[in-house]
């Protein structure tokens, strides 16, 4: 198992991303710059965090015009995994790989801080190992997922709301939803099941020491894989 890191101009996560794959995933795991047009050799997609080109635009809308999506947009049509974190997510949003939008935070504020996440599917690789809440760090300004009422029912009758905002019982209240979006959405899925979007930072959860592991509940996906 080999997994691809992208890194674009403006990127943050992707230290955290590579250390927590290899050192407590047990993974392989290499950058790849974005001008790359390949991904020869690698089994899986992790597109990180950050301030892609300054977030000019819109967030993630730069990125998802980059050589290397292009070809992560044929990597993930083979079905193979690719997962998005934070800017990440917005990346694979305006690349069409998921359906929605992030925008400003209801607050109109950055949100640093750890929520609590409900799995709404097991049909995916990424949630099949995750059996209760899970805490996880979020830090965004623009996280607030929507989508049109069409689009919400197709989430719902297809699963691929992959995860939701909740409260430490596991209950979808308002004061959970830290940012506003649409059903308490902090995760989608592509039809298929194969490519994750989240905002929360599941690579920063998994040591005790940064204070807790349940990130690995999600990124344990990635050892499932078959090279």
């Amino acid at each position: 198992m080999k997994v691809a890191v992208l890194q674009f101009p403006g990127s943050n996560c992707d230290q955290d991303a590579l250390k927590s794959l290899r050192e407590d995933v047990g993974v392989q795991a290499e950058y790849v710059w974005h001008d790359e047009h390949s991904l020869a050799g690698f089994d899986a997609v992790f597109v990180p965090g950050g301030f892609t080109y300054g977030d000019y635009l819109r967030c993630g809308a730069i990125a998802s015009r980059s050589a290397i999506l292009q070809e992560t947009k044929r990597f993930a049509a083979e079905g193979r995994p690719v997962i998005g974190v934070c800017n990440g997510f917005q990346i694979l949003a305006e690349s069409d790989l998921l359906p929605g939008a992030l925008l400003r935070n209801e607050q109109q504020k950055f949100i640093c801080e750890d929520v609590y996440l409900r799995a709404e599917t097991k049909r995916s690789i990424w949630t099949s190992e995750v059996d209760k809440v899970l805490r996880i760090p979020i830090a965004h300004g623009e996280g607030r997922y929507i989508i049109d009422a069409d689009g919400l029912k197709a989430l719902e009758d297809n699963e691929q709301i992959a995860f939701r905002y909740v409260s430490p019982q596991g209950e979808t209240t308002d004061s959970a939803n830290v940012n506003g979006s649409f059903s308490n959405i902090a995760g989608v899925l592509n039809k298929q099941g194969n490519v994750l979007g989240m905002m929360p930072h599941p690579e920063r959860a998994t040591k005790e020491l940064l204070g807790g592991t349940d990130g690995l509940s999600i990124l344990r996906a990635f050892s499932l894989v078959k090279a």
